[in-house]
């Protein structure tokens, strides 16, 4: 049974790098402690070739102009960590939590998904260095085996059963002690799991004694006093006599040596939590800086994405800010008392602690105030585009701008399952859903978010009783269902049923439908709605409108030569915002000289219109004026009566 295990050497380096990539090409190392005492934790190639090696102080490191120095971030190790495993799992179902730079995984019936072990070891290196991380690989039939051959070899190693002791004989002793160069360890900056390391203690259990390091040093001493230079030395030692030495230490060390011991995967289960951040140095305020950190963020989150087979639903950014007060003598008195409520209602304040338990909050030295700035993207279905998500980003910070300096960046994504859609021969070209939510997202940007979307109806009969909502687009397989069964069902139906149930069913866009009683070929004329409705000044006689003026239009003004109405509705009116109004249709005379049209046909053609809306129209208020010098273009309009506010409204024009 293989086993694959995947090392990233330098652990610490490498999460710096994975995070500025741009600093592979040049000697980098990574500091830890509290100034002045900082010391050189860990160091790339290029760094070795100039003299640093860890241990190095500060101070020490600091004349090499060549080298770049960047401090321990915890964040970034976290997700190069999540990274690691993510890269694992993209593989197997069965892995194990190692170490924080160490991960392994069974490789049990995988040969016909993947190939053979040789090709999944390549393909795990590749996968590896497409996250951002340069990882050791090493495959063998037992997982201790593939751990020492991972730290021990570089690039991609495969050690044939039965060949472990000749392959591992050229290793040195310090191999079986990776706690000696694993400075995570130490620090305890990674999650405990129950995954036994070489040595037979848990890898990851933090943090890692003294005396276990004192242990280790011990041994390799003797090792080198006795003359063990290399592991084939230590598995040629009589195993009594080692025994006797160093007791079941010195027997498992030596198992090891020859490759010998064979256990089972501690397998975990892994969250689907897909987390990037980004500790600043100095704060940032310009847009310009953060979008390219952010792009970089969301082209790692998309590959770890890509790796699990999974797509986003949900991005969360969220921004520590730097409020500028970093002393307390530097707050305002103003602010002090808004400070203090603040500290003590936050849940990882001490102060909120002495406030609860009846005790005076103590005023700290110096307290670094900051403070959240959260936004939340929805998508209307899963994607995997770093660009659309950078670009859905700055319209989404340039309409709600942080308002101080950025300290701390983080980045989540919701993982769903990417859509999965197929075009159809007879379904006419959409645009595709990333363009689209970028183009409604612009628009929202210049016009308003509550003023893009798709509408939705309320329970109302108030001309205006919709809302918008955000558009999603529909799934058009349900549809094409759904039309083949309604297809079907009209078949088998009473024709005269069918022709019943279309009167009587909702209006429904991209539909036709005509009033009974018309022909089938009659046109279709459509209310063309004015926003904000145009108000006007109307004169009524005997309790009808016959004049109207428009201060704002002069297009709509004149006579009414002839109309339809009034009809009444009103309602809600238990709420405050209750409505009555009456409506009429109107025909309004727009001369025009040198029009051939006669005014009796254009009467007969307006009286046709109001036909197709089925209302009727009044023929003791209907009035035909004629011009000798210019013949009468007339033009329908909605006009309204607001019964509450007693104010007279155009409020569309037909077609």
């Amino acid at each position: 049974m293989p086993f694959a295990c995947i090392f990233v050497p330098d652990f610490p380096v490498e999460a710096v790098l994975r995070a500025e990539p741009e600093l592979r090409s040049q000697p980098v190392a990574v500091l830890e402690g509290k100034p002045p005492l900082q010391k050189v934790l860990g160091v790339n190639d290029r760094a070795r070739q100039l003299g640093i090696e860890p241990g190095m102080t500060k101070i020490q490191v600091e004349p090499c102009a060549q080298l770049t120095l960047r401090p321990r971030s915890s964040l970034r190790e976290t997700a190069a960590h999540a990274a690691l495993l993510d890269c694992a799992q993209s593989f197997s179902p069965r892995i194990e939590d190692t170490a924080a730079d160490t991960t392994l995984l069974d490789l049990a019936g995988l040969e016909s998904l993947f190939g053979t072990p040789a090709r999944i070891a390549r393909d795990l290196a590749r996968r590896a260095s497409d996250l951002g991380l340069e990882a050791h690989v090493a495959v063998a039939s037992n997982p201790d085996t593939a751990c020492l051959a991972a730290r021990g070899f570089s690039g991609v190693t495969v050690i044939p059963e039965g060949k472990e002791a000749e392959r591992l004989g050229t290793l040195t002793p310090d191999v079986l002690f990776p706690e000696r160069h694993t400075p995570l360890a130490e620090s305890g900056a990674k999650p405990t799991t129950s995954a036994k390391s070489n040595t037979g203690k848990s890898a990851n259990s933090a943090p890692m004694q003294k005396s276990d390091l004192q242990d280790a040093a011990r041994l390799l001493e003797l090792f080198d006093l006795w003359g063990i230079r290399n592991l084939r030395a230590l598995a040629a030692l009589p195993e009594v006599a080692l025994s006797q030495r160093l007791g079941q230490t010195g027997i498992r060390l030596q198992q090891l040596a020859r490759g010998a011991i064979q256990r089972t995967l501690v397998p975990i289960d892994l969250p689907l939590i897909f987390e990037e951040a980004v500790e600043l140095e100095h704060p940032l305020v310009l847009l310009e800086p953060l979008a390219f950190l952010l792009s970089h963020m969301l082209e790692q989150l998309c590959t770890r994405l890509a790796s699990r087979a999974l797509a986003a639903q949900e991005l969360r950014l969220t921004f520590e800010l730097d409020t500028g007060f970093h002393f307390v003598e530097d707050i305002p008195p103003e602010d002090s008392s808004a400070l203090e409520n603040t500290l003590a209602s936050s849940p990882d304040s001490n102060h909120g602690a002495a406030t609860s338990s009846g005790q005076a909050p103590a005023r700290p030295t110096t307290n670094h105030n900051s403070r959240h700035f959260t936004r939340h993207l929805r998508l209307p279905v899963p994607m995997l585009d770093a660009k659309t998500f950078l670009k859905l980003l700055q319209l989404d910070l340039k309409a709600h701008p942080p308002g101080a300096p950025i300290m701390k960046i983080h980045l989540a994504a919701e993982p769903a399952r990417p859509r999965a859609a197929q075009g159809g021969l007879f379904q006419p070209p959409a645009p595709e859903p990333e363009k689209l939510e970028l183009t409604l997202a612009r628009i929202a940007g210049m016009v308003g978010p509550d003023k893009v979307g798709s509408t939705e109806l309320l329970n109302t009969h108030h001309p205006e009783g919709f809302r918008m909502q955000r558009f999603v687009p529909s799934v058009i397989e349900n549809k094409r269902k759904d039309k083949r069964s309604d297809a079907l069902h009209e078949k088998k139906a009473d024709p005269a049923d069918h022709e019943r149930r279309r009167e009587e069913e909702p209006f429904s866009p991209g539909t036709r439908y005509r009033v009974p009683g018309t022909s089938p070929e009659a046109p279709i004329t459509a209310l063309r709605i004015y926003r904000p409705p145009v108000r006007v000044t109307v004169t009524v006689r005997n309790g009808q409108p016959v004049h109207i003026v428009s201060p704002r239009r002069k297009d709509i003004q004149g006579d009414i030569l002839w109309m339809a109405g009034p009809w009444r509705s009103s309602g809600d009116w238990w709420e405050q915002d209750g409505w009555s109004r009456d409506e009429w249709d109107i025909a309004l005379q727009l001369p025009v000289a040198g029009s051939q049209s006669s005014v009796t046909d254009q009467k007969t053609n307006l009286l046709k219109q109001a036909k197709l809306f089925g209302r009727r129209s009044n023929a003791d208020t209907t009035t035909m004026s004629t011009n000798s010098h210019a013949n009468p273009i007339l033009t329908l309009y909605r006009l309204v009566h607001d019964l509450l506010s007693n104010r007279w409204f155009v409020e569309g024009t037909y077609d």
